[in-house]
């Protein structure tokens, strides 16, 4: 199947084109050019396979249509029930919906595709019907590899000085990303910089979340959504990558981080309990008391640095490695 033409559906992207689905289309265009499969993003344009990466209408009936036409459709769940939750305003209430919705849609396909083994079990949970493959969004280590001038850029941008310590996270302003508790975090340690990058629009977001944004700290600060190079100057320029994420499918901003080689700090939630081992690759806690002593220990040199392993890690999802395991999935098929 390597020869045949693959349709990138690009059906309603530019509504998450600024989300981890946005970066995930990216990469797989990456991986395609690497595996020299053909692929196309005209849907008018002769081709075999489809690869499917939103939940919405238009991708449900993109995927039947091809079926009509003898064609055959990936499905890239990227959503599950659990990461749907503690989202958007409203989302805990719809969630059941949402999940039969999703298995709906996923079931239209003739293969699923899903970033970790976490997640792969999580769908088998929901009885789909199709096959189910775990394969990484991947991450590109050669852009995101840690450099002085990327370093120097930040700072100077955001008028740092070298002896600052500095604390980021990225992620969209919700509840799950767990930004009530990073502004709590930056709240109780005002010796230390927190920087979150993403954005949200203010409508689809809970009070709480308003509230915890629009918090008056000097430490605290909201940049709002930036370019993929100018996160990857922030990776770069800060001290610590915060990640206290509830629930997650993968987290590529977490990959982008491990390739930076920046120390990573996470919540310990169920997803990096067989993927990350605590204090060999990153540190995880699970209150706000630990993760404030954490965050400490690391910013003082208080404890090892992992960066070397962490590193390893991203390689191990370097976008070369999934365009290599993409290409054998299509062999199969």
């Amino acid at each position: 199947m390597k020869q045949n033409k693959v349709l990138l559906y690009a059906g309603s992207l530019k509504l998450v084109e600024k989300s981890g689905v946005g970066q995930a289309v990216r990469h797989q265009m990456q991986a395609l050019k690497l595996a020299g499969v053909p692929f196309t993003m005209n849907s008018k344009e002769e081709y075999s396979i489809i690869h499917l990466n939103t939940i919405f209408p238009d991708s449900l009936l993109k995927s039947k249509r091809a079926k009509r036409k003898g064609k055959k459709v990936i499905y890239y769940a990227h959503s599950t029930m659990e990461d749907f939750r503690n989202s958007f305003r409203g989302s805990n209430l719809i969630a059941p919906l949402f999940k039969k919705w999703i298995t709906y849609c996923y079931n239209s396909g003739d293969l699923i595709i899903t970033p970790t083994e976490y997640s792969k079990e999580l769908l088998e949970g929901y009885g789909l019907k199709r096959p189910i493959v775990s394969l990484s969004n991947g991450i590109d280590t050669d852009f995101f590899k840690r450099n002085e001038e990327a370093r120097r850029r930040f700072r100077d941008k955001y008028q740092i000085p070298d002896t600052d310590k500095v604390v980021i996270s990225v992620g969209h302003y919700i509840e799950r990303k767990g930004i009530l508790d990073f502004v709590k975090l930056a709240e109780r340690m005002p010796n230390y910089q927190f920087y979150w990058f993403g954005y949200t629009n203010l409508n689809l977001i809970p009070n709480m979340i308003k509230e915890a944004i629009k918090k008056q700290l000097p430490n605290l600060h909201f940049p709002g959504y930036v370019t993929r190079e100018e996160v990857r100057d922030a990776y770069c320029g800060s001290d610590l990558f915060l990640f206290l994420t509830h629930e997650e499918t993968e987290g590529i901003v977490l990959l982008e981080a491990l390739a930076a080689k920046i120390p990573i700090l996470v919540r310990d939630i169920p997803i990096y309990k067989n993927m990350f081992k605590d204090r060999e690759t990153v540190y995880k806690g699970k209150s706000i008391e630990e993760f404030e002593e954490l965050i400490t220990q690391i910013l003082e040199g208080k404890l090892p640095d992992l960066t070397e392993k962490g590193y390893n890690m991203a390689l191990e999802r370097d976008i070369k490695v999934v365009a290599q395991k993409l290409l054998s999935i299509y062999e199969q098929e």
